[in-house]
């Protein structure tokens, strides 16, 4: 018996050994040149976000874009328009000296006091002397050619001695202003900076000119146009300059008389 237990213990041995326990995996070393994972931040909400579709995305960021460009924009604008209101008023200031006291009375001193800015904004938007007199002439022949436009924008129906009237009316308005206009369009001739403001008046006098005889059916050639320019200007500037009592009812028999020589079909009376 004793020899058959020391046989059965082996064999129970072996059976218990059958079913090998079950090994947890061995962790694997880590590799030298891996990095540890990031840690991810903690959730601040258990909600799932909503994804907004690819063509609202791109709308809101359009429009996020366009009123950043519109805001930009908008804050450029403010010092731009201030800056131009400041050369306008010393604009303005030059041309108001100029037809109280002439071509001597503008200077930049005089001219920042008129607009009541400081006398460094003159230096800042003006070269110098002669560049703020080029531009206050150019801005005087501007607004003479807006005016004597508006002033012949309606013309009377067909009868001569009308258009002569308003014709001669048309170039007589402010004697200031136009003494100040005159005495720039003589210094012309003596600086060539003035000369093509000084043509520009005239070629835009010849238009205005052109464009009513046109309308009141008399030739608008280019001699007849050159013929009653000339003459309006000639008797523009004497009364500028005289200022006689009569000076009108003058200038309207002038210029009927040169109407008349134009007109088509027609002789001059002697």
């Amino acid at each position: 018996m004793d020899g058959a237990e020391d046989q059965l213990v082996p064999d129970q041995h072996r059976t218990t050994q059958l079913t090998p326990p079950v090994r947890q995996p061995a962790p694997q070393p880590a590799s030298p040149s891996a990095s540890p994972p990031a840690p991810q931040p903690p959730s601040a909400s258990v909600t799932p976000s909503v994804r907004q579709p690819v063509s609202e995305g791109l709308a809101g960021a359009a429009s996020r874009s366009v009123g950043d460009a519109e805001r930009e924009r908008g804050t450029r604008r403010r010092p731009q328009e201030r800056a131009v209101r400041r050369r306008e008023a010393l604009l303005d200031a030059a041309v108001d000296l100029m037809g109280e006291g002439g071509f001597a009375a503008v200077t930049h001193r005089a001219v920042a006091q008129r607009a009541g800015l400081p006398l460094a904004a003159t230096s800042y938007y003006f070269s110098c002397r002669d560049d703020l007199l080029a531009s206050a002439f150019a801005l005087l022949v501007e607004r003479e050619l807006t005016q004597m436009r508006a002033s012949l924008e309606t013309l009377p129906p067909g009868a001569l001695d009308a258009l002569a009237d308003v014709l001669a009316e048309a170039y007589a308005f402010d004697r200031p202003r136009q003494l100040g206009l005159w005495e720039l369009y003589l210094q012309a001739g003596r600086d060539p900076a003035l000369q093509s403001i000084a043509r520009a008046w005239t070629d835009g006098c010849d238009d205005i000119v052109e464009h009513v005889l046109e309308r009141a059916g008399y030739p608008s050639g280019r001699s007849e146009v050159r013929f009653v320019t000339t003459l309006l200007s000639g008797l523009w500037l004497e009364d500028v300059v005289e200022a006689r009592p009569e000076s009108r009812e003058r200038a309207r028999d002038v210029v009927a008389r040169a109407l008349a020589s134009i007109r088509p079909g027609r002789r001059l009376d002697p």
